[in-house]
């Protein structure tokens, strides 16, 4: 009698291979894994280099002008390194520019066009594998992931309903398009079952979610749940890996609406990670007015001591745009008073850039770049202070953290390894960087570690005895 053996799988007749390069920001990112997997289902190869693929999609953004000269660099690299390229992404919505640029590109789709990209991946590379493959749908027993397999980024809705001065995201992506709650929580249910440790929270504005489907609630489990922020953050704190452990858990794009207070008790109870990603821009009311966003800016620090109160380790991060047409310098002042004042934990900083569509590059007054940069090396140095500051306050705590990646040992034998505590999100964040660690450490484990030292924007340390 013969016995069954293992072999290894056979790669299926005239698979074709599809090259990826995605570019912008996590919501993008999570459009380039929804566009892989359905073409893994519908029979595709993933190629990671150009040379091996049939064709190639680039992501594109198109937010500011920087990031549309990186699109267009991008898709001309990948026509040199190529030759068969279709385009989708933000800067798609400029068909026009891409194809006056680069007129061989196959095919040109816009942001979260899912369908179109598809068919124009089937119009130029046809999955053909044989008369019987064809047939069958292909395997696909988990979604594909750009990033490493402890985190994920969980995207709750597409689009937007502010109007900002300096912003083209609804021109792009539309008016706010809210997922389904019980779709939403099936997906991160899956996650965490796959391995997650970390889920990342995304859109263009989480704290609006639900609004535009009257908060419809959803069967999930034994009990109805709204589309609705805190009851999606409480829902998410409820998940558990594994390990049987809660995932962290971090909420990004917050607009501070007053029902955000009542996810902070959530974050003090440890089922979501204390740390708030919020869009602030600015702080002067004037240039908050001339920004079309809420001038609250006062009621916010009273606010931020409220949630500090609540829970003292919450992290806040935010983003700041510098040189805005009719920024004074007394406008700057305030800026940096305000900050001095808020003490936010990590700032990132912009200098103005006309977008083309944005309702900025008509108001008068335009700050000269000399002044942009001279202001946006100002902020940064004050932030870095601060940041100094606090990150100095945490040396001697024992600090849990979530673990990147692991060296190789040195000439002596000692291994380093980089991860993030929970004020630091991927990419975006500052590291913990740990000495001497045991050679079974692995990325995605989350040990508990003693920061040692300090700089402006990292930490440094031991696993804790």
């Amino acid at each position: 009698m013969s016995t069954l053996t293992s072999s290894p799988p056979r790669a299926l007749p005239d698979q074709k291979r599809i090259g990826m390069v995605s570019l912008g920001c996590p919501k993008a990112l999570v459009d380039s894994e929804r566009i892989l997997t359905r073409l893994r289902a519908d029979g595709y190869a993933i190629s990671p280099d150009y040379a091996g693929a049939d064709v190639v999609l680039v992501n594109t953004c198109g937010f500011l002008d920087s990031a549309k000269e990186e699109s267009l660099a991008a898709i001309g690299e990948a026509i040199s390194e190529n030759g068969r390229v279709i385009v989708t992404g933000c800067m798609g919505e400029e068909a026009d520019a891409i194809r006056a640029a680069h007129p061989q590109v196959l095919a040109v789709t816009g942001a979260h066009q899912y369908e179109q990209v598809v068919d124009a991946v089937h119009t130029h590379a046809p999955p053909s594998q044989g008369p019987f493959v064809d047939l069958i749908p292909q395997p696909s027993d988990a979604d594909i992931k750009l990033t490493p397999r402890h985190y994920s980024y969980l995207k709750i809705s597409e689009g937007c309903n502010h109007s900002c001065a300096f912003c083209i995201i609804p021109q792009l992506r539309g008016k706010l398009a809210s997922r389904r709650i019980d779709a939403v929580l099936r997906e991160a249910e899956k996650l965490v079952a796959a391995g997650t440790q970390e889920l990342l929270v995304i859109s263009q504005d989480t704290s609006a979610y639900g609004v535009d489907i009257r908060h419809e609630p959803r069967r999930w489990k034994d009990r109805e749940v709204r589309a609705h922020m805190t009851d999606l953050a409480r829902e998410l704190g409820e998940l558990r890996t594994q390990e049987s452990r809660a995932p962290w858990v971090r909420l990004h794009y917050v607009y501070p609406y007053p029902h955000v207070d009542q996810v902070i008790p959530l974050m003090a109870e440890g089922l979501l990670t204390p740390y708030l990603d919020i869009p602030f821009q600015h702080a002067s009311p004037k240039v908050l007015k001339l920004m079309k966003r809420p001038a609250n800016e006062a009621k916010v620090l009273d606010r931020l001591r409220s949630w500090r109160e609540t829970c003292p380790d919450i992290a806040v991060r935010s983003s700041f745009v510098v040189g805005f047409p009719g920024e004074t310098e007394d406008d700057f002042e305030y800026l940096l008073d305000w900050l001095a004042e808020a003490r936010l934990d990590r700032v990132g900083a912009f200098r103005f850039e006309p977008v083309e569509g944005a309702a900025a590059n008509a108001l008068p007054d335009p700050v000269p770049e000399e002044v942009k940069e001279e202001r946006y090396a100002r902020l940064m140095e004050l932030t870095a202070r601060i940041s100094a500051e606090k990150l100095a306050a945490k040396v001697g705590r024992s600090l849990p953290v979530i673990i990147d990646e692991v060296g190789e040992p040195d000439e002596d034998g000692d291994i380093g390894a980089t991860g993030r505590s929970e004020a630091d999100a991927p990419d975006i964040d500052g590291a913990v960087h740990l000495r001497n660690v045991p050679s079974d450490l692995g990325a995605g484990q989350i040990v508990e570690v003693t920061i040692e030292d300090a700089d402006e924007h990292d930490l440094f340390g031991v696993i804790a005895g």
